[in-house]
């Protein structure tokens, strides 16, 4: 679209208003109303059609002027019907560019009534018909263009509403990928984190039984070849299922979704490291599915943050059901994080997943030394046994 300079829409304003004037003083001598145009009419004539060349850029002064001009030259019953295009255009514009438009219309149209009630004093009844016929034109015209204003204005209403309703759907599009986005960087730093971690030590407890001055025994290496094994197996299980409910498969049926039946395998795991690791879960029973998903992913990414930083010899990890809660615990006696204050994605990661089900986690040394972490996610009120 193409704006042009103010500049030159004013130019072309004086250009269309002296064309108006030259058309309007031909009707009003080739049509004479009951007075013939004089100098002083052709003077009112021509001088009403100057503020149409600046009511684009002032509205109201520019209608009032025209106002105060025409009324003069109706009263003095020139040919009235030459100033109505001019009247229209000037109605028209304030209709659309000016301020407080009913009020000013309303005005505008008293003034008018005036006109008449003068005319109708001062000429016969053909000449009040015709001037009541004038003016029920230019009154029609702005009803007309003040429907179409009030028309303009709800179509503008309801655009910004579609334009706001549509930039909503476009945040709340975007805050649902970062969510997704949060959510799949979790769950693969859970389960990549845990698995590479314990296979990195086992590995290295494998190079270590290879590279000893003794023999080797065969079992060991076996053993600890097979826990690497084991934990790619079960890796391999947990990555599937994660792309699974990425992709939107159901996994329901087949049990790819950890819980916290899978628990105890996370603490072999980590008794495979070298570290003593006790479990109590007792009186835990059912929960929902994504309280034991946040379980297990936050125990899981305890017990890596152990076997990888803590330098531990002892874990203790707890599940217990405590005011309608479910309370995960794990601690360990190892020498905790410098400064006391728990750093990295872990510990970040846990905080959010339990977060995500509405609980809270707090992490760092524990009452005894070492670091601890500690987990409320809340539970409907267990079923009272009978």
């Amino acid at each position: 679209m193409v704006t042009l300079p103010r500049t030159d829409v004013t130019v072309k304003d004086a250009l269309l208003a002296t064309l108006l004037a030259g058309i309007a003083a031909a009707v009003a001598v080739l049509w004479p109303g009951v007075r013939d145009l004089d100098a002083p009419g052709a003077l009112l004539l021509v001088a009403a059609h100057v503020p149409l060349a600046l009511i684009r850029r002032w509205p109201a002064p520019g209608l009032l002027a025209l106002v105060v001009l025409v009324l003069p030259y109706h009263l003095a019953q020139y040919q009235h019907h030459a100033l109505v295009p001019a009247e229209v255009i000037a109605l028209f514009a304030y209709a659309v560019l000016g301020r407080r438009v009913r009020i000013v219309l309303t005005v505008v149209a008293f003034l008018l009534a005036v006109c008449v009630v003068g005319m109708a004093m001062r000429a016969g009844g053909g000449s009040l018909r015709e001037q009541i016929a004038v003016i029920e034109a230019v009154v029609s015209v702005v009803i007309a263009v003040q429907v179409w204003r009030v028309h303009r204005a709800r179509l503008a209403t309801i655009t910004e509403r579609a334009e706001r309703a549509e930039r909503t759907r476009e945040e709340e599009a975007r805050r649902r990928v970062a969510e997704e986005r949060l959510r799949i960087a979790r769950d693969l730093h859970d389960l990549l984190a845990h698995s590479i971690t314990l296979i990195g030590v086992q590995a290295g407890a494998a190079a270590h039984l290879v590279r000893a001055d003794r023999p080797i025994a065969r079992e060991e290496l076996a053993d600890a070849l097979a826990s690497i094994a084991g934990t790619c197996r079960d890796a391999r299980t947990e990555l599937r299922g994660t792309l699974q409910v990425l992709r939107g498969t159901d996994v329901a049926a087949s049990g790819t979704l950890p819980g916290p039946d899978g628990i105890g395998d996370l603490v072999e795991a980590a008794r495979g490291s070298g570290i003593d690791v006790a479990l109590d879960d007792a009186n835990v029973g059912t929960l929902p599915p994504e309280i034991g998903v946040a379980a297990y992913r936050i125990v899981q990414e305890a017990l890596t943050n152990v076997v990888k930083h803590a330098a531990a010899n002892h874990v203790t990890v707890s599940l217990a059901r405590e005011a309608g809660g479910l309370v995960v615990r794990v601690s360990d006696d190892g020498k905790g994080p410098s400064g006391g204050t728990p750093e990295g994605f872990g510990v970040l990661g846990m905080i959010e997943r339990a977060r995500s089900v509405g609980g809270t986690l707090d992490a760092g040394r524990g009452e005894a030394g070492g670091f601890a972490v500690t987990a409320v996610l809340p539970l409907a009120p267990a079923p009272s046994a009978r």
